[in-house]
């Protein structure tokens, strides 16, 4: 099937698109002439950032998603159907942080990482893949990883495992899904000025003047620079690009001198 004439407007759904990498991800695409659903489990933010949107003259809707709910997954996708008719773009920015030390990780803990990070993508990722097929004109799936699945960090087990099977799955679903039109990439973000780094630095778990000496280019990202690749991914520029990871990190995971 041929992608219709008669609706230009592609439709971009983000989780995790309340605030922070996500949001900046949702302006960018908006910008390129997306319509947006901002999907997050936070409605009033998502409301808030839609809103937005559309004051300054872009179209965007929301949709409550629990990404660890494959039931409340599925009705992102449908959702997203309902209100604009299509899907085809799908950015997967919902995250959490907890850093501790291992031997206290609880189990509970453990498994919420899992939850959110990796089996969530793979939740909206099987929910979209399935509309993208039906519909018959592909799409493309970016994935938002982080450099701590290329580099273990202390006391972050569970997150970098669940990063690093982010990467494969990315890999995964670009192999298999490759025959339908559907592209499957990774951004992976290296620390980046969020709203989560800066509870991070007020609890004492985040020490900034080390991490930019550890970062060639000197600085921290900011949400631009991450939101700009996954744009590039989601553009035709990048049409024969699949299953790759792209780290935005300033050089951080080629840094091995000290």
């Amino acid at each position: 099937m041929t992608e219709p004439e008669t609706q230009k407007a592609k439709v971009a759904v983000i989780t995790g698109a309340g605030q922070g990498i996500g949001k900046a991800i949702a302006f960018h695409l908006a910008a390129d002439g997306y319509t947006i659903v901002i999907a997050d489990i936070r409605e009033e933010v998502a409301r808030l950032t839609a809103d937005e949107l559309n004051q300054k003259g872009f179209h965007a809707g929301i949709v409550r998603t629990d990404v660890t709910d494959p039931d409340s997954c599925e009705n992102m996708i449908q959702s997203a159907v309902a209100q604009f008719g299509r899907v085809d773009i799908l950015v997967n920015s919902a995250g959490i942080s907890k850093p501790g030390p291992t031997l206290d990780v609880l189990p509970a803990d453990w498994q919420r990482m899992m939850n959110i990070q990796l089996n969530g993508t793979f939740y909206c990722c099987q929910s979209a893949g399935r509309q993208m097929v039906k519909q018959g004109w592909g799409g493309a799936i970016v994935n938002i990883t982080s450099v701590t699945a290329q580099a273990a960090f202390p006391q972050r087990a569970s997150y970098c495992t669940a990063k690093a099977g982010v990467d494969m799955l990315t890999k995964v679903l670009a192999i298999e899904w490759a025959q339908y039109k559907i592209r499957v990439n990774a951004v992976g973000p290296s620390h980046t000025e969020t709203e989560m780094t800066k509870t991070l630095l007020a609890q004492g778990l985040y020490d900034l003047e080390t991490v930019t000496k550890r970062i060639p280019m000197g600085r921290l990202a900011n949400v631009d620079d991450i939101a700009n690749g996954v744009a590039f991914l989601c553009s035709e520029k990048a049409s024969f690009i699949t299953g790759q990871a792209l780290y935005i990190d300033g050089g951080y995971l080629a840094y091995g001198y000290f």
